[in-house]
Order: structure tokens, then sequence, then C-alpha cells
């Protein structure tokens, strides 16, 4: 088991593996993720799962290639095998109907957690917003689905490439000033970024929910 399936380059350094896995792919909810192992000496790493489909029995990842072990990853190629892929891992997203609006704020390769959830919660009857962030225009990922899954969707790049130019915080601050039916406040992405978000969030009062897999390393 274990088989890579799939291989595309899908931005920058951003490569995505779809994994023969079909027990994780059994029990998989929005917002989980596994731990992977490349071989008997690698270290582990977690990663989203981005998608699973229980019927063709895979699982979905995205990594980008920023050190040793995901360098190492984005070399294996369809046919090869991952050691071990443990999972479904963490706590699912809460999916439910939202009294007011819930705004989904991604960053770099966080974006590709908000896939699974931002389609969740669009069939739950919620209105979504989405918010997503790049240092430029080549490492944004995910776009057109997130738009697909999403009532309004809204992009920033740190160089004005795409969208608009600047942070997701200041998208976010006209979001929660313009707007008060904001229910929830949705974060993951690189860790400064969850933490401007969450202190934006904490002055309006808002629920805020953030990722904490871009800093658990095993």
């Amino acid at each position: 088991m274990n088989n890579i399936l799939k291989k595309e380059f899908i931005a920058t350094d951003i490569k995505l593996f779809e994994i023969e896995s079909p027990e994780i792919s059994k029990k998989a909810l929005p917002g989980q993720f596994v731990i992977l192992r490349i071989n008997e000496k690698g270290e582990r790493i977690p990663l989203t799962i981005v998608k699973s489909d229980h019927v063709k029995g895979t699982i979905t990842i995205v990594f980008q290639e920023i050190g040793k072990t995901t360098k190492l990853l984005g070399t294996l190629n369809p046919g090869e095998q991952i050691r071990d892929v443990v999972g479904p891992l963490g706590h699912p997203s809460e999916i439910k109907k939202y009294d007011g609006m819930v705004v989904l704020v991604g960053g770099g390769v966080g974006i590709a957690e908000l896939l699974p959830v931002s389609k969740a919660l669009k069939e739950t009857g919620n209105h979504v917003i989405s918010i997503l962030g790049a240092r430029t225009k080549e490492l944004m990922i995910f776009e057109d689905a997130i738009k697909n899954a999403s009532d309004e969707c809204f992009i920033a790049t740190d160089d004005g490439s795409s969208g608009q130019k600047g942070f997701v915080t200041d998208i976010l601050k006209n979001i929660l000033t313009t707007k008060s039916s904001v229910s929830l406040v949705y974060a993951v992405g690189p860790v400064p970024m969850m933490k401007a978000v969450s202190n934006l969030t904490k002055s309006f009062n808002v629920k805020t929910i953030v990722s904490l897999n871009p800093i658990m390393v095993d």
C-alpha cells in the first residue's frame, strides 16, 4: 500500500500526490491530516488530507519543497511507495450551519486545507467567504476550486501580481468592519499569518479556529 498513483506540479516548488490508502480514505474528514515517513530512517512530517476518495481508496496530499524531507518526497514518482502513512489524525473541522457568515483565510500551502473545509461548509448551507494569500501569483494554489466552493473569494499577494496587493489581514479587517454577521473565521497558513488573524479577530470578538499542523513535527 501507500503507492503513489498521481503526481502533479501545481505551483512553484508545490506538488500534489494521490496515494493509495483505502483504510485512511474511508475515515478521513475535512481538516484532518496524515503523518508520513518516506523511509525507515526518515523524519515524520504532518500533511493535510486535501481530498479522500473512499470509492477509489485514495487520499490526496499537497506539500511544498522547503526542507530535506519534502525535497526528497518531491523526487518520488507514480509507481513508487511511501514507507509509512498514518492517519487520519487531528480533530476534524466542525462542519455545521452557522447563524452568520463563515470566513476562511488561507496562506501559501495552507490553502490546501481550506478546499475540503470550504466544500463541506458550503454544502451545509453556509455563506462562505474565502481569502487566499501568497507571496506572488505563481505560488497561489487551488484558486479556481476555492472560488467554486465559496460565495465570495478575495485574493491577496505580497507583490500585487494577483488580486489586492498586501496581506490577507487587510481584506479580513475590511470584511469584519463592514459585515456584522461573521460567526466564524477559520485560518490556515504560516504561523505569523495565523497569529495576525487571531489578534485581529479578537478585537472584533469573532470565534476563530487555526490549524496547528504547520508547527507539528513528530
